[in-house]
């Protein structure tokens, strides 16, 4: 199972496995990784983690998020990725090759709005949908189907019309997701 290793100073500080699909990273105490700093924000960051995917996304934090020294917003990890937080590092160690397993194919179909039927191919393990700052969420492909996470926003989406919280919720084919009043539908291919 893929992990994070945060050090500072070349000390290795802590070791966290990458077990739940949301990691949040900042200075207040209900963040998974707590690191109590001035120049890390309340909540700096969020890694969303899938059995073979990673994407790290910066919570719009004050002093910024870095990888392998380049500012980002968002991020694919790649095993052994540097990601800077003021003078923390955080080492991104990706799970082995062998432990993925592959699963079918999936689209999400616009059902409202100027972009009714398009369809957004689900050829990534991790793919985000909706308006960035109003509301997003990920849609994680991973051994035995699809799930949908809440990434950002106020409100959590909706699926059949019912809020899905903060945890990962299973999505299955013909579900409608709602983000912001944009209507989908989940389709297996």
């Amino acid at each position: 199972m893929a992990k994070i290793i945060l050090t500072m100073e070349n000390k290795v500080l802590q070791e966290i496995t990458l077990a739940k699909e949301r990691i949040t990273i900042g200075r207040s105490p209900h963040n998974d990784l707590v690191i109590d700093d001035i120049a890390i924000s309340a909540e700096h960051a969020v890694i969303i983690a899938t059995r073979t995917d990673a994407l790290l996304e910066d919570l719009n934090s004050t002093n910024g998020t870095q990888v392998n020294g380049q500012p980002v917003k968002q991020h694919y990890l790649q095993n052994h990725d540097l990601i800077e937080l003021a003078k923390y590092n955080l080492r991104y160690i990706a799970d082995s090759p062998d432990d993925r397993v592959p699963v079918e194919h999936a689209a999400i179909r616009v059902l409202n709005g100027a972009n009714a039927g398009k369809k957004i191919r689900l050829n990534k393990v991790l793919t985000t949908i909706g308006r960035p700052g109003i509301q997003v969420a990920a849609v994680t492909r991973r051994p035995p189907g699809y799930c949908i996470t809440h990434v950002e926003g106020a409100d959590y989406p909706l699926i059949n019309g019912r809020s899905i919280g903060a945890n990962a919720y299973s999505i299955m084919h013909g579900d409608v997701i709602d983000l912001s009043g944009t209507r989908m539908e989940f389709l297996l291919v």
